[in-house]
């Protein structure tokens, strides 16, 4: 999905976050500066945006003894008052967590990121994009990993969109995307010479996971991250594993006025999206992947920080499509009044920053 949707929220909100995270500001008790300012940052949010009717924060910054939740605002499809506790949709940060089960995969010598994609596919896929032109013996995971594989995106067609709000309780299949990538679109070039986002890719990622691992992608993602040790109890594959016990119910979100809410997930379901989980689960998470508690190799985050170097934006690439190169293995570097931070968002909203020079 449309990776630009959020991105003018991210610097506004973490502007915020950095001039007040100070240690001057560190709350002991009750009521303090640093809380009324990150209750500020939301509520300025919800009030500058007409289309967020309500927003929540999760802030985790152990080094200065913050650990903050809040939220602003009601639910529009039930009407109840927003919590950070409520689950939501997070469509594309899923790709963090479906890039950081890859290079687990990695790490456990199940595959390499330099290895052609056609070693880790089923061969019914494989001959499905060799059918448009596409060669994926020379494409490999990094080039999915980075967006740089040449890839048409099935979710860049208007098609796509067209065909949801048709049938919002369609049942799509993995196999179906990659089809309407083949159909609907041609390779944008070689692999490693273009750089475009690409939820299909992320799709085959998916694939790749099951294949490498032998188990489902929930099951897969959920045992190469270790969710049950990062605490990670409000997150979950929507309809490919039940929501967790106690788990507040799902935040409705919406298309303009359009309750998406009902809509049958696996439009955005295998790869590219997919994880439902709630704002402090999501900051855990990001924490975690840069603090050394999800990899067994320091190397292993250094590779992720990496991109393919050379490529270069498509030719319609407009002013809100990331710059070539910023975007890493299922995270980009960006950065915010100079100081460099790690990002990703989601087409419903959602976003997770991680600024290391705060631990935060």
């Amino acid at each position: 999905m449309d990776v630009s949707v959020f991105d003018a929220m991210i610097p506004v909100l973490c502007f915020g976050l950095i001039v007040g995270c100070t240690p001057d500001s560190t709350p002991e008790s009750g009521t303090t500066d640093l809380d009324r300012a990150l209750r500020l940052v939301v509520e300025e949010m919800v009030a500058e945006h007409e289309n967020v009717n309500a927003a929540a924060l999760a802030v985790d910054a152990p080094g200065i003894g913050v650990a903050w939740r809040g939220a602003v605002g009601a639910d529009t499809g039930d009407g109840a008052e927003f919590s950070s506790d409520r689950p939501v949709r997070i469509a594309s940060n899923t790709k963090t967590y479906v890039a950081a089960s890859v290079l687990r995969l990695a790490e456990e010598g199940r595959l390499g990121v330099d290895d052609p994609i056609s070693l880790h596919l089923p061969d019914e896929t494989v001959v499905l994009l060799e059918g448009d032109g596409y060669r994926p013996k020379d494409m490999t995971i990094r080039h999915l990993l980075t967006h740089t594989s040449g890839l048409y995106d099935h979710s860049d067609s208007q098609k796509y969109g067209d065909a949801i709000l048709a049938d919002p309780q369609h049942e799509w299949t993995r196999t179906e995307q990659v089809e309407a990538a083949v159909e609907w679109g041609e390779p944008w070039g070689e692999p490693g010479e273009i750089y475009t986002y690409c939820d299909t890719g992320y799709v085959l990622l998916g694939e790749i996971i099951e294949k490498a691992s032998g188990l489902p992608l929930p099951q897969a993602v959920r045992s190469l991250l270790n969710f049950d040790a990062l605490g990670l109890g409000s997150t979950w594959w929507e309809n490919l594993e039940p929501a967790p016990d106690g788990v507040p119910e799902r935040a409705h979100q919406f298309i303009d006025e359009v309750d998406t809410t009902n809509f049958n997930p696996s439009f955005d379901l295998f790869g590219g999206g997919g994880l439902v989980a709630t704002v402090g689960d999501m900051a855990v998470f990001y924490r975690a992947l840069f603090t050394g508690k999800v990899f067994s190799d320091p190397a292993t985050l250094e590779l992720m920080l990496t991109t393919v170097n050379g490529a270069r934006a498509r030719p319609d690439a407009d002013d809100s499509a990331l710059a070539p190169g910023a975007y890493r293995m299922g995270i980009w570097l960006m950065e915010i009044q100079g100081v460099p931070a790690y990002a990703h968002s989601g087409f419903w909203g959602t976003a997770a920053v991680y600024v290391p020079e705060l631990d935060l």
